[in-house]
């Protein structure tokens, strides 16, 4: 029987010779369980991975491939870390800087604010201001009214304040000024308000609703109204869903701005 086995193929022989062996089969096992973990490692490593992410995915923890959204009052992209240029080639041609007619009886130095248009006129007096488009509230986040400069400081440190950390935990709690700060190059603070006007790091928000109440401009832009504003000077805001600058109610807004400084919505920040 054994001859005629060996006579046959190579591999009924090789079946045969350990059958005939006493260890045989414990080898033929190891052999096969070994062969069977290579063939399945790959699928269960597979599995495994994936059930990691699902498992974070499932307790909350963001994918770290996927950046938050910083925007909010003040902050927009913490990417974006280095200075901008040529900035009006990114705006359109009603956002760009550019002296326009602007009659009005408000002195000369006096901010104008069109959130319906997303435009701030800096009025320069004899029927002109000059234009500049800016970045305004989101929806529940506008506000209109009047103020003044109360401080001016460049390339400012922010810290968000509590409100704010609330509702964007994932926030840092201080930048330092710089490239990367989403105040930008400058800014002016309103009253005693949490509003400012400041530049920004990132232009792509300009001429939109994305503030919590804040007034952004290009750092380019920003820098130029600095230079130009003075400390006490005479903020007016108007409401989004008025008429904006083209009905000349500018000229309207005659009393003193600690008096209709009273009438702007409560401060969201």
């Amino acid at each position: 029987m054994r001859k005629t086995i060996r006579e046959a193929t190579g591999a009924d022989c090789f079946c045969a010779t350990f059958a005939a062996t006493p260890a045989a089969p414990a080898s033929r096992l190891k052999i096969i369980l070994l062969a069977g973990a290579v063939i399945l490692a790959p699928a269960l490593f597979a599995t495994s991975a994936s059930a990691q992410v699902l498992d974070r995915q499932v307790l909350g923890y963001a994918d770290p491939s996927v950046s938050h959204d910083w925007s909010d009052e003040a902050l927009s992209s913490p990417q974006v870390i280095t200075p901008e240029s040529n900035s009006a080639d990114v705006l359109p041609a009603r956002l760009r800087r550019t002296v326009v007619t602007f009659p009005t009886r408000e002195a000369p130095g006096t901010i104008v604010i069109d959130t319906r248009n997303t435009q701030l006129y800096y009025v320069l007096g004899d029927n002109r201001a000059i234009r500049y488009g800016v970045g305004v509230g989101r929806e529940g986040f506008t506000w209109s009214g009047v103020q003044t400069v109360a401080r001016k400081a460049e390339w400012p440190d922010w810290t968000p304040p509590p409100e704010m950390i609330a509702r964007q935990p994932y926030l840092p709690r201080f930048v330092a000024g710089g490239p990367g700060n989403p105040l930008g190059a400058a800014a002016m603070y309103l009253g005693a308000s949490a509003y400012r006007i400041h530049g920004t790091n990132d232009p792509s928000t300009i001429g939109k609703f994305v503030s919590s109440g804040c007034i952004r401009l290009t750092n380019e832009d920003v820098k130029d109204l600095f230079s130009r504003v003075r400390v006490g000077a005479k903020v007016i805001v108007l409401p989004k869903n008025g008429s904006g600058v083209g009905s000349l109610q500018v000229d309207n807004h005659s009393s003193s701005p600690r008096k209709r400084a009273a009438t702007i919505a409560p401060h969201r920040v």
